[in-house]
């Protein structure tokens, strides 16, 4: 018997020894040929100056500030990505727990025991780090998620405002029509003019106020679809009208060099994190081809000492495995790959949009101040029975889808400058992602909290320290209205 627990003992000694070893491959990202510079704008000015994490600041509106805001703490989809992050960690701490010897202790005729596997080939390390480069992949999910949160609210409410401006621009066309009206009117009354003439501007002023409906709707209809991503009932929402839009600012976006790029995005991160835990499943793959070893002590004597198995022959189910590994491992490379050409795309798609639209914006405006130039002496004009009033109704028209262009220009460019500032990372960075080490939700010998789990509250996400620590506390569906 002493005999058999000796040689019991070296054996386990000998699998500490080997403990170290594992079969993954040597994991090392792929090098890729990065453009030097964008090439998006007319003159390409790469600024140093890194995005703040909470970026919508740079428009200078405190409203758009507090609906972000609202939406960062209550917001329901991305606070159910934060559990798939927390999730990720919990399935984490199950592969660890295999790294540590299982005691159980029995009660009447059920024995104690005490059992353990040395990791001799590393697949439970292996499986271990796929499980850890998996939560680390949740959290820049999590990121990305938020991300997109973020320009979502910034392109809705842009939109808002662009029909905030539009309903201002009918407002006025709207009181200069019936003040046409009514002088075409006393010079038909007049005999000045023909009845004709007061049928034409009636027509104008009639359509002109059914547009101005649609557009009301449509501002209720945007107003209901911020309400749902800042997690408050429709009804119990309201956001003051403005007069314009021009008031919010168009920031200058530094872009920073290309390169940073793959720092900066989330997407980018949780794809390379992808591939960094398919890595590690190879190893734990290759594993099932050596033998396997498990040492148990207590209850019966035939429970007692260390096994070994090693399956020699199972019809090709660990080849199928190790393969399929593989497999993962060089698609995970090939989405890797897709998810950088996208990013730069969009990245040189922003810089474009926002680059053209700037100028047009420049020209629009000239043009708006040409058409109500040309209104105004349209109207001397007819007055003075120099013209008829179908030029009148044109040069009104004219205005109007003059104006009515600026503000679809201005509201384009302002969700531009937030598309292009979400492709650049919104000032997020791959230094944000929790580390290997923080990964680990709670103690080994931890047993509280069992009737509610803790919610996420000790992994940084984010560079602002006074927000995101407690990315699932939901908020009360409240009435918000907002100044």
């Amino acid at each position: 018997m002493m005999k058999k627990h000796h040689a019991s003992a070296g054996l386990a000694l000998l699998c500490l020894a080997l403990s170290a070893c594992s079969l993954a491959p040597h994991y090392q990202p792929p090098e890729l040929q990065l453009p030097e510079q964008w090439t998006g704008q007319g003159t390409t000015d790469q600024a140093t100056t890194a995005l703040p994490a909470d970026w919508w600041t740079l428009y200078k509106d405190p409203v758009l500030e507090r609906l972000e805001n609202q939406a960062m703490a209550n917001n329901p989809d991305l606070q159910a990505t934060a559990e798939r992050f927390q999730q990720a960690r919990d399935v984490m701490m199950q592969s660890r727990s295999r790294l540590m010897p299982q005691v159980i202790v029995g009660f009447g005729a059920v024995p104690n025991l005490v059992s353990w596997e040395p990791d001799i080939w590393s697949e439970i390390r292996n499986e271990t780090r796929a499980k850890k480069r998996e939560s680390q992949r949740k959290a820049a999910e999590y990121a990305a998620a938020r991300l997109s949160l973020q320009a979502e609210i910034a392109h809705d409410y842009f939109a808002l405002r662009g029909l905030d401006a539009q309903d201002a621009n009918y407002r006025k066309a709207i009181d200069y029509y019936k003040k046409s009206l009514d002088i075409i009117q006393i010079r038909v009354a007049g005999l000045i003019s023909p009845e004709l003439d007061a049928a034409r501007a009636r027509e104008l002023l009639y359509n002109t106020e059914a547009e101005w409906r649609d557009i009301q709707a449509q501002r209720q209809v945007m107003e209901h679809a911020l309400a749902i991503l800042v997690n408050v009932a429709p009804s119990e929402f309201h956001v003051p009208a403005a007069a314009t839009n021009a008031s919010t600012l168009i920031p200058h976006v530094p872009t920073s060099v290309p390169s940073t790029l793959l720092k900066r995005r989330p997407d980018i991160a949780g794809a390379e994190r992808l591939m960094a835990q398919a890595n590690a499943e190879i190893g734990a793959a290759r594993a099932t081809f050596f033998p396997n070893v498990s040492v148990k002590a207590g209850g019966y004597d035939e429970e007692h000492g260390v096994g070994v198995e090693w399956p020699i022959f199972t019809g090709g189910a660990r080849r199928a495995a190790t393969d399929q590994a593989w497999s993962k491992y060089r698609e995970a490379t090939d989405r890797y790959r897709a998810t950088v050409l996208n990013a730069f795309r969009e990245v040189e798609d922003g810089l474009s949009r926002v680059d053209r639209l700037s100028v047009e914006l420049n020209s629009q405006k000239q043009a708006v101040e040409a058409a109500r130039q040309t209104q105004n002496m349209t109207m001397d004009l007819y007055k003075g029975g120099l013209n008829t009033s179908l030029d009148l109704i044109v040069s009104q028209v004219n205005t109007l889808e003059t104006s009515t262009r600026e503000v679809r220009i201005k509201t384009e460019l302002l969700q531009a400058s937030a598309e292009l500032i979400r492709a650049l990372g919104g000032g997020w960075s791959r230094s944000n992602l929790p580390g290997q080490e923080q990964i680990q939700p709670f103690g080994t010998l931890e047993y509280g909290h069992l009737a509610n789990a803790n919610p996420v509250r000790d992994v940084r996400l984010d560079t602002d320290s006074d927000t995101g620590r407690d990315l699932t506390d939901g908020g009360n569906s409240r009435e918000i209205r907002l100044p």
